[in-house]
């Protein structure tokens, strides 16, 4: 494994190099006040650094290369926005450094203890789920439970922009916001995008007009997700939903949804988006202001009481129009709930609660992660493996954020377990 900047940004960044012996290629003695802040865009790789060369002091930029014949190949020797460059650090020095107007930059020779590399080469070389696994039982326990914690706060952050999306196309109306992002979390990861399209083709005070009929939700939901028109069926309830259908898509002036947008294929019947359909107009026909009574719950059972829902009888022996099955209840079950309240209910709240400046609906949210049951899948359990503790939704959320965010991609440079380590 070949020495990167990315290592060398990481090495700068925490002063990991020989201050002492520390000079330029002139040899200034330098000494470093401040690193600077790291910058991921176009531009010098260090902004606000502050360096004393000799006597003077500096503040501007700082650049960081393996070769400094790199600041000629990138172009940077005409690029105006490198010119407050105050000083070129690289490992090798093969050329010198010069500004637009021909201005010397110093340029440093960075010294570090190679055992920092090579552990960082080993956490990346490492198979496996963890890179760090065979590591972290040395690491202190309040390391890595204050990196849960942001690492939780971070998960969340990430979902604030798409939330905030559809506020704005819902003009802050958190009903409706919150309708369509109940919508897309029924299609969990296969059928999300569809069931997003036909919750905004269809506005919730439509819904909420036939609040008290069930068959009249289901009508909507189904005709306006086009599946109706998918296909031909002699089935007595089918052409009773039809009908309906296409008498209040007449009233409201409607347009449905393209249905073959729908995914049947390698899914578990159960998880067929006919019932998924089901199952939320139940939701909808039992739980009008679904936000405002969420606001109102006072504990986790009370919030996943909401979502103890099922599909309507007719699905009990269909999972498509006009085939019987074997007969079901289709329930919307306890993962899915959990599913649903721990990766869409719970993060909308805290972002609902930061946007409006209520705290109190923010903390709320936090508390009913720390008060639900840890999820159960492949990533908690190899975590569980090296014997970190977790012990709530609030623990495995952040754990799976850092296996998708950091662990997946080798991103050890910017774990603060895997900073430890190196």
């Amino acid at each position: 494994m070949k020495l990167s900047e990315e290592f060398l940004y990481y090495v700068w960044q925490n002063k990991l190099f020989f201050k002492e012996d520390f000079y330029d290629s002139d040899g200034n003695k330098i000494e470093v006040i401040e690193t600077g802040k790291r910058n991921t865009d176009s531009g010098p790789d260090f902004f606000y650094s502050k360096i004393k060369i000799d006597d003077t002091l500096w503040a501007g930029n700082v650049e960081i290369h393996i070769n400094s014949s790199d600041w000629n190949k990138h172009g940077h020797s005409s690029d105006k926005s490198f010119d407050n460059v105050i000083l070129h650090i690289v490992i090798n020095k093969d050329s010198e450094t010069y500004r637009t107007n021909g201005e010397k930059i110093p340029v440093a020779v960075l010294k570090f203890d190679n055992s920092h590399f090579e552990r960082y080469r080993l956490l990346v070389s490492k198979n496996g789920t963890i890179p760090c696994f065979d590591f972290i039982k040395d690491i202190d326990s309040f390391v890595i439970n204050s990196w849960l914690s942001a690492l939780l706060y971070e998960r969340l952050e990430n979902k604030t922009e798409y939330v905030r999306e559809i506020s704005t196309q819902t003009k802050n109306n958190k009903e409706e916001t919150f309708y369509i992002l109940t919508a897309k979390a029924f299609g969990f990861n296969v059928n999300g995008l569809p069931f997003e399209l036909l919750a905004k083709s269809l506005p919730l005070n439509i819904l909420a007009k036939h609040k008290s009929n069930l068959f009249q939700i289901e009508a909507l939901l189904f005709g306006q997700s086009g599946l109706l028109s998918e296909i031909d069926c002699e089935d007595e309830y089918f052409k009773n939903l039809k009908k309906e259908y296409q008498f209040l898509k007449t009233k409201y002036s409607l347009k449905e949804i393209d249905g073959s947008i729908w995914k049947f294929m390698r899914m578990r019947p159960a998880n067929f988006p006919t019932i998924r359909i089901s199952q939320f107009a139940n939701l909808v026909f039992l739980s009008s202001h679904l936000y405002s009574k969420i606001l109102e719950a006072e504990s986790i059972e009370k919030l996943e009481n909401y979502f103890q829902i099922k599909a309507s009888e007719y699905w009990d022996t269909h999972y498509t129009f006009g085939k019987l099955s074997d007969k079901k209840i289709k329930h919307f079950g306890n993962s899915a709930i959990k599913n649903l309240i721990i990766n869409t209910i719970i993060p909308t709240l805290f972002i609902f609660g930061k946007d409006s400046g209520n705290e109190e609906i923010s903390e709320k949210a936090i508390t009913f992660l720390e008060n639900s049951k840890t999820e159960s899948n492949n990533i908690i359990t190899e975590w569980e493996k090296t014997g970190v503790t977790i012990k709530s939704a609030f623990d495995s959320q952040a754990i799976i954020h850092l296996y998708k965010n950091y662990c997946q991609n080798k991103k050890c440079l910017n774990c603060r377990i895997g900073q430890k380590i190196i």
